[in-house]
């Protein structure tokens, strides 16, 4: 436990990349945390992004890891679902759907071999339903599951003691450090991002002609 505090040092962890469609999910999770809730000094909050072996040293000050990210289940897009402790780690690797992943696993490793592993961990994941879209944003269902993500998160650290203060109104995009700049908040990102008819999303078709050519 954190000398200053009877609750546990907690890290709110979003991992992945928002110029890819869904693989953006954890990291939408975090902003939207941060923009309605705030928590004492022994919470912190982190857009993650790719960063992988960068992160060790976040993960090995928490006590309690949430982390939220997109990840290949096998399940229906836009299904929600939690993995616990030491199945963390091992499914994170089984199924990796990008680098960031094989990247994060590596992260725990690290922090499992200095000894500074996190008490408990849990994994907040969505099924994406799109990751092949350069500068797309959440689809549909996988939005809609940011609330329910959150309200995962809530439950399972309700019985570590881990407050969360709901603010009146949403504070502005970017005010907190450590999480995405305004000018990538998702509303704002969705509004001014090119179309796909503006910015080709998909590949270059010259170049994927020549592909197939080959």
């Amino acid at each position: 436990m954190s000398a200053a505090s009877d609750s546990p040092r907690t890290l709110l962890l979003g991992i992945g990349n928002l110029l890819w469609a869904d693989e953006g999910f954890g990291v939408r999770v975090v902003e939207h945390i941060a923009r309605h809730y705030r928590f004492g000094p022994e919470v912190r909050l982190l857009d993650g992004g790719t960063q992988g072996i960068y992160l060790v040293d976040q993960v090995r000050w928490a006590e309690l890891l949430v982390i939220f990210d997109a990840v290949d289940y096998g399940l229906a897009p836009g299904t929600l679902e939690l993995v616990e402790g030491e199945a963390v780690p091992r499914f994170l690797g089984a199924r990796k759907m990008s680098l960031h992943q094989t990247g994060f696993q590596e992260v725990l490793a690290l922090a499992a071999l200095l000894g500074d592993l996190p008490e408990r961990m849990l994994l907040v994941g969505v099924q994406p339903a799109e990751l092949e879209d350069f500068g797309g944003s959440l689809t549909p269902g996988v939005r809609a599951m940011i609330e329910p993500a959150v309200a995962a998160a809530r439950d399972w650290l309700a019985p570590h003691g881990v407050a969360w203060t709901a603010l009146a109104q949403p504070s502005e995009p970017g005010a907190l450090a450590d999480l995405p700049h305004g000018a990538l908040e998702l509303e704002r990102y969705e509004r001014e991002r090119p179309s796909a008819e503006q910015a080709c999303r998909s590949g270059d078709a010259r170049v994927l002609e020549r592909l197939r050519e080959d």
